[in-house]
């Protein structure tokens, strides 16, 4: 079985024993939630389904999507990614990354600490899970 792990340049910061997840975070401008299905394989991390909560600057609604539930659903048609890279900022207005899972959100910052300066990046990757 693989997890999600979450680091940078192969050092694992934290493991998750996760097979989906969802990230999801506010636009740092205009406000606006957006949502990333994730599952975990061995080949990476497979994007299933994103929603956005609406539109504003650089953020358009992409072709083939479906309001639904007040959100626009559609389908990302990428390779596995792994790793996916992120950019934390202690001063991004909008706030940290949430990782989702079935046992509901919380804020990257539980497993990293708060977005820094020293670290403004972190990857998060499909890992096997410990042995034993």
């Amino acid at each position: 079985m693989n997890m999600l792990c979450l680091g940078l340049a192969g050092v694992i910061w934290a493991q998750l024993p996760l097979a989906e997840f969802t990230l999801a975070w506010d636009h740092s401008v205009e406000k606006i939630r957006w949502e990333e299905d994730y599952q975990i394989s061995p080949a990476g991390l497979l994007l299933r389904e994103a929603r956005i909560r609406g539109n504003g600057a650089g953020m358009e609604i992409p072709d083939g999507a479906v309001l639904r539930d007040g959100s626009w659903h559609y389908h990302p048609k990428l390779p596995p990614l792994q790793p996916l890279r992120l950019g934390r900022s202690d001063a991004a207005a909008a706030g940290d990354y949430h990782l989702c899972s079935a046992t509901g959100c919380q804020p990257m910052a539980d497993w990293l600490g708060p977005p820094a300066p020293q670290d403004p990046v972190v990857e998060l990757w499909s890992c096997p899970a410990p042995v034993g």
